[in-house]
C-alpha cells in the first residue's frame, strides 16, 4: 500500500490524490483516500496521547518529593551484570534513607548489618521493585552496614544510581552505645525481617510496580 502527500490542501488536493491512487488502481473514489488518511491521523495521535499518559504516569510514581529534613549524604552510580552482585558499606550512623533508582535495565537493592555481602537468601531489608527501590536503614543496625546490588537476570547489564539520604528527625541517643545489647536488638528486629519500610511505603512500591508494568505492556502492543 502507497501513501501520496496531497501538495494543495482541499478539494483540488484530494482530486489530485484521487488521480494517482486511481493509477496505482488502490482505491477508485476520493472519499477512500479521504477515509484512509482520517485513520491514519487518528491511530497517530491515540498512540501519541497513550506516549504523553505513559511518560505522566511514569514521572508521577517516581519523583517523589524529598522531605526537608532529609539531608542528602552521597549520590552512587555503577553498572552489574546479569545475575551478579554489586556490594557497598554504609558507616555513616543514624537513620539512613537509601534511595535506588535503576537507569537501565532492573537492579534490585539487599541491605544487612550481620553480612557484607548481603543476597537473596541472605538479608535483612531489601527492595525489589522495577521502579524505585527504597529502604530506610534503622540507627540501630551496626556500622558497617552491607549493601548488595543485584541486576536482574531478564536484562544483560543494569545500570543504577542510589541516593544517601540522612533522617535528621531522628535524635541520637548519646547513651546509646552505653546500652547496646546486640542479642536483645536482633530478637526484637528479626520479626520484622526482611521487610522494615512503612505499610504506606509497601502500598505505594507495589501499585508503582504494577502501573509500570501495565504501561510497558501497552508500549510493546503499540510499537
Amino acid at each position: 500500500m502507497k501513501y501520496i502527500r496531497c501538495e494543495n490542501p482541499g478539494l483540488g488536493g484530494f482530486t489530485f490524490c484521487h488521480f494517482l491512487w486511481n493509477v496505482e488502481n488502490t482505491f477508485t473514489d476520493p472519499l477512500s483516500v479521504f477515509i484512509q488518511v482520517r485513520r491514519e491521523m487518528v491511530t497517530y495521535w491515540e498512540k501519541g496521547l497513550l506516549i504523553l499518559f505513559a511518560v505522566s504516569c511514569i514521572e508521577c510514581f517516581t519523583e517523589d518529593e524529598i522531605p526537608d529534613e532529609w539531608a542528602l549524604l552521597d549520590v552512587v552510580q555503577g553498572q552489574i551484570g546479569a545475575g551478579n552482585y554489586s556490594y557497598l558499606r554504609l558507616n555513616h550512623e543514624g537513620r539512613i534513607i537509601l534511595e535506588m533508582t535503576s537507569l537501565r535495565g532492573n537492579a534490585d537493592i539487599y541491605v544487612s548489618d550481620s553480612t557484607l555481602n548481603p543476597n537473596f537468601d541472605d538479608y535483612e531489608l531489601q527492595s525489589t521493585t522495577c521502579g524505585l527501590d527504597v529502604v530506610i536503614v534503622p540507627a540501630d543496625f551496626r556500622r558497617p552496614v552491607g549493601i548488595g546490588i543485584y541486576g536482574h537476570p531478564f536484562y544483560l547489564d543494569s545500570e543504577f544510581e542510589i541516593k544517601v539520604y540522612y533522617d535528621r528527625t531522628i535524635q541520637e541517643d548519646p547513651f546509646a552505645e552505653a546500652s547496646y545489647d546486640p542479642e536483645r536488638m536482633e530478637a526484637s528486629r528479626k520479626p520484622q525481617t526482611p521487610a522494615a519500610q512503612d505499610a504506606s511505603q509497601e502500598e505505594e512500591s507495589v501499585l508503582r510496580t504494577i502501573l509500570i508494568g501495565i504501561l510497558k505492556i501497552v508500549l510493546e502492543i503499540l510499537f
